[in-house]
């Protein structure tokens, strides 16, 4: 049984093993020869700094896992995450000044992205790798020496996330290391690739929310939630609403995406108390999802909490080069985002006295030790403005030409009037050394809305100049594919349906999960919206007045036929434009019921046929079979979790004569939410997809063994069609199975 997407890479380990003792031989070396005098060179309090023992430990990092991503990234590339892991004995000392620093031990994990491109055609095959870290990596250190001060609880985590925040600050996105590997390559736009897009985040509200204040120790207060809302290492803060526990923000944050697949929005909740903030509930969100589905508009429910939903809207903003679409925007926001790729500068002045306006200054220096320290070549950095955002480049030491090499991106909200403030500074005596504005409507005027020169510094030496390049691009929410399967806000816009009484029944549709997700119409006791957790009312329960359940997967994708063959039942009541016809209980009545759950699992035929008994598709009186799927179904033990891999389908019966574009939607009941969902990509007109796509549901083996496997093959067909939708399904009962074994069958 071959799983492709996390691989375990012993081979890997076992090289990593062998040549740990000369990688570290070759580190000790550069230490020495290169961070010494680089270290010495920074400030004057450290020319004694000398390294005292370098030793790299017996244990080297290892590799749990690599994921290769080939198909849903340019073929000019090859994208590797690898999950590392060092819990290392290294052990490094260091005198200061008669004081003795050292480090005798660090764990560090994390997921590392490697990117190989481009490729070639000659050797060495690969022009570049490119290194990052997608969210910043987990770090321990076992500080030594200085009476291990750095030992004391509270240095001890301040040390722990400065250090942290060093690596963040140039190894995590949208930071990149990128290593050349083939002569006279450019790779300034590998270090620096344009944004895949922006996500705009809608926090709207949230309810029944965890109470975290206690009174006198019993007595149970409301809570004052807010929310922290992460994409990498931007992080935004809500308001926080006092003494709520359904509160509402509708607040709006706007997020640079780099990586897709890659970066999560991770949203968590907490109680602001004037002691330590209490949590209260967590969300991740795929941000590959709401990239395919431009929108989605869903009440999600917290994880890590007991009870909790939080509702979001989202959006996907792609980046166009497109004029079009940069006029201001009336509610304030983003109309579109300006990336600067800071070069270097040329001739700087050593001091703001030097030059003013072209001629020498003439204010007098008495002190001369102050000459002295400005004959020095200033060391800069570059103060970057966009409205009222500023942001600092890293400082370059004692040099007039520095060279900086750093991407910054700003939200901006008029392209027309807005300007780029570029004021470069003197860290050693925070003076300016020159400034330059630049109109972004000067980017207008360029087809590519791109600017790559010199710009002429003012307030500085008449030959001073600063290299950047400034691209523009606009931010446009794109219409949604017709054919793709939509979740969220197509659904959340289809109002409460009206079903026709018979018998004295009276139907109500109702979201799969009722007791945890909030209906639109809070109101109404007896009618409830079409769910919005899934697309266009995909899955929907019918209950009569008795609450027995009538299974039924395919309520609003009958075909017109059905109406036709059961004209006595009526029409449903007037429905929303774009709504597929609902019928009445007694048409799904009608319908035969899937075949049990314990009924498939015990099927002697190592073929999974997939079921047309809710279809209703008969020919000459019997039962058609609609194809086959096959699946490999497994339990990894060490990942904890269930591993679903589609292969493909064969013999599927089309459903129009248009054709069909299939694909594959799985469950693991009883749950139905929307963010559990897994579903393959789309096969364009075929009967025999080839998908070979793996999922997992990380669950213990215990749970999963009570769990049912709910896979449905589909046509993604327009929102507005009436064709059906659902090709056949096919349900599995985990109980009976031997997952940790595994099992791959038609």
């Amino acid at each position: 049984v071959h799983f492709p997407d996390v691989e375990r890479v012993e081979w890997l380990n076992k090289v990593l093993v062998q040549a740990w003792p000369y990688f570290g031989t070759i580190m000790e070396k550069t230490f020495k020869e290169v961070l010494e005098p680089k270290i010495r060179a920074k400030s004057v309090h450290l020319k004694t700094c000398t390294f005292t023992k370098i030793h790299f430990g017996e244990k080297c990092p290892r590799i749990n896992g690599i994921k290769a991503y080939t198909k849903e990234i340019d073929r000019r590339q090859v994208t590797l995450d690898l999950q590392i892991c060092y819990i290392g004995d290294c052990e490094i000392h260091m005198d200061i000044s008669k004081f003795n620093l050292g480090v005798k031990g660090v764990q560090l994990y994390g997921t590392l992205r490697v990117i190989l491109e481009p490729l070639l055609t000659d050797a060495p095959f690969v022009g570049a790798v490119t290194l990052f870290f997608m969210q910043k990596p987990h770090l321990e250190i076992n500080w030594a020496g200085m009476s291990n001060l750095l030992d004391v609880p509270g240095i001890n985590v301040m040390s722990d996330s400065l250090i942290q925040d060093f690596i963040a600050a140039r190894l995590v996105l949208p930071n990149r290391i990128t290593v050349p590997l083939k002569k006279n390559m450019n790779i300034a736009h590998l270090r620096f690739p344009v944004p895949q897009g922006v996500i705009r985040v809608h926090l709207l509200e949230a309810e029944n929310l965890v109470q975290k204040d206690n009174f006198l120790g019993a007595i149970r207060g409301k809570s004052d939630p807010y929310a922290l809302l992460r994409v990498g290492t931007v992080q935004y803060r809500s308001k926080t609403v006092s003494r709520d526990l359904n509160p509402i923000w509708n607040e709006t944050f706007e997020f640079v995406v780099h990586e897709v697949p890659g970066q999560d929005l991770e949203v968590d909740l907490y109680d602001e108390d004037p002691d330590k903030d209490d949590f209260m509930g967590s969300l991740l969100i795929s941000l590959v999802d709401v990239m395919n589905d431009r929108t989605v508009d869903e009440w999600f429910p917290l994880s890590k909490t007991t009870s909790g939903h939080l509702h979001l809207k989202l959006e996907w903003l792609s980046l166009v080069n497109d004029q079009e679409n940069l006029h201001e925007d009336k509610k304030g926001l983003s109309t579109a985002i300006l990336i600067v790729y800071l070069e270097s500068a040329f001739n700087l002045p050593k001091n703001h006295f030097e030059y003013s306006n072209g001629e020498c200054g003439t204010k007098k220096i008495k002190n001369n030790k102050y000459l002295k320290k400005m004959e020095r070549e200033p060391s800069s950095f570059v103060l970057l403005t966009v409205g009222n955002k500023t942001q600092k480049s890293k400082t370059c030491n004692f040099s007039k030409d520095p060279t900086w090499g750093q991407a910054f991106t700003f939200f901006v909200h008029s392209a027309h009037s807005q300007s780029l403030h570029i004021e470069i500074k003197d860290k050693e005596r925070d003076s300016a050394l020159g400034t330059s504005v630049v109109c972004l409507s000067h980017l207008l005027k360029d087809p590519s809305m791109t600017l790559d020169q010199r710009f002429q510094l003012d307030h500085s030496s008449s030959d001073s100049f600063i290299k950047m390049k400034l691209v523009l691009r606009a931010l446009n929410v794109e219409e949604p594919d017709p054919q793709r399967v939509k979740t969220g806000v197509n659904a959340s816009k289809l109002g409460p349906v009206h079903v026709t009484e018979k018998a004295g029944n009276q139907q109500k549709f109702s979201s799969p999960q009722v007791s945890k997700v909030p209906p639109m119409s809070k109101d109404s006791a007896t009618l409830e919206s079409l769910p919005k957790k899934d697309s266009g009312g995909e899955d929907l329960d019918t209950k009569d007045s008795s609450g027995a359940p009538v299974p039924c997967e395919t309520v609003s994708n009958l075909d017109e036929a059905e109406g036709k063959q059961n004209p006595e039942h009526g029409p449903p009541s007037a429905l929303p434009s774009g709504a597929a016809a609902v019928p009445t209980l007694p048409v799904l009545q009608e319908m035969r019921v899937a075949p049990s759950v314990t009924s498939l699992g015990s099927l002697p035929s190592s073929c999974f046929e997939l079921s047309s008994s809710n279809l209703d598709i008969t020919h000459n009186g019997t039962e058609m079979p609609l194809g086959e799927i096959q699946l490999t179904v497994r339990y990894a033990s060490i990942r904890q979790s269930l591993v679903v891999l589609v292969n493909g389908c064969r013999n599927l019966v089309p459903s129009s004569n248009r054709g069909v574009d299939p694909y594959v939607r799985i469950y693991l009941l009883p749950d139905r939410r929307w963010t559990s969902r897994k579903k393959t990509s789309v096969k364009k007109k075929t009967l025999n997809p080839q998908y070979d796509e793996k999922f997992e549901f990380f669950e213990s083996l215990e749970n999963v063994k009570k769990r049912t496997l709910d896979i449905a093959v589909k046509n993604s067909r327009p929102f507005i069609s009436q064709e059906r939708k659902e090709l056949g399904k096919v349900r599995i009962d985990l109980s009976r199975e031997d997952l940790i074994k595994g099992f791959a069958q038609w």
